[in-house]
């Protein structure tokens, strides 16, 4: 299955041309989200009995709560960035040593960043947040770097890989909006232009190197500093303070429910294997197989948006 997206964006207007025989963003958004089977009553009512009978409920949910706001994933059967391309995401270690890779990333996520934020949380972060709002969520720790659950309102959250909405300077630590570094980006690339075909998973889109080779990088306006987005990259390690406290909130927890993860990352994965050893009972809502099936009690192959909304959490 071959999707392409064709994105005009001239910086001198600031905004993205679509090209109109391309889905829109809002036909787009059943596009990356796997095929599943119907609704299964049964199961519905299983995890129904999960969430009633947890008091103090951990969620940790993955790429696949996103894919039904149109943002694609790295693993999804047939509709997943490796299903669909050869491309791989950038690696920390190429980032931090190479200033032309680090070009080629800013480039792509300057003209990706318009639409990539413009992303809007779907029933399933809703669903969340207003568990959260009940009482019923003990707290919510995600592996997405799209900010959507803090759009739909979750306040108990660790965001695991940190958030795309940050940029973080690598020399001295200061942190900016990344909104202000699409300003600054603006400034310095007054006449760039450039056509995207592609969608990435973490807010960038497919150019080419002659695209990018014009394309100015700001530095960091403290110390003159290297600009990365807040967020984990490939090949890097969360944060061992972050790690620590989300042990600490598992070990608090009564019950573990795992949302659209496949688990195949370890920085995830640990977590239920700490859930598993501390003998909580794990849920699983995911459409295809996880590294951690064997260990739930529940697992269930369904979209997230379309069970989550239906649970009552009182």
């Amino acid at each position: 299955m071959k999707m392409s997206f064709a994105l005009t964006f001239r910086s001198a207007k600031g905004r993205w041309i679509a090209n109109p025989s391309q889905p829109c963003s809002k036909a787009s958004i059943g596009l990356f989200v796997p095929a599943s089977p119907p609704l299964d009553p049964e199961k519905v009512k299983e995890l129904q009995r999960f969430i009633t009978l947890s008091k103090r409920l951990l969620v940790m949910t993955g790429a696949g709560i996103s894919t039904e706001s149109g943002i694609p994933d790295y693993r999804s059967e047939k509709v997943g960035l490796y299903a669909r391309t050869d491309r791989r995401p950038i690696q920390h270690g190429d980032f931090v040593r190479s200033a032309p890779i680090r070009q080629r990333y800013w480039a792509r996520n300057f003209v990706g960043w318009p639409q990539f934020s413009s992303h809007q949380p779907n029933p399933a972060h809703w669903a969340l947040s207003t568990w959260e709002k009940l009482g019923k969520l003990y707290w919510l720790v995600t592996q997405n770097v799209d900010a959507l659950h803090t759009k739909a309102g979750s306040r108990r959250l660790t965001e695991l890989h940190g958030c795309m909405d940050r940029v973080l300077c690598l020399d001295c630590g200061e942190q900016t909006p990344r909104g202000v570094l699409q300003e600054r980006f603006q400034v310095l690339n007054p006449t760039w232009s450039a056509e995207a075909h592609g969608l990435a998973p973490d807010g960038d889109v497919f150019l080419s190197e002659e695209q990018v080779r014009s394309f100015q990088v700001p530095t960091c306006v403290q110390c003159g500093g290297r600009l990365k987005p807040d967020v984990v990259f490939f090949g890097d390690t969360v944060n061992p303070d972050k790690v620590d406290f989300v042990h600490k909130r598992v070990k608090e927890a009564d019950s573990l429910l795992v949302v659209g993860s496949s688990l195949q990352v370890y920085s995830g994965y640990r977590f239920i294997l700490t859930a598993w050893e501390k003998k909580l009972p794990i849920a699983i809502l995911n459409i295809g197989p996880t590294r951690s099936d064997d260990l739930a009690c529940l697992k269930l192959n369904s979209r997230c948006g379309e069970l989550l909304p239906l649970i009552d959490p009182c």
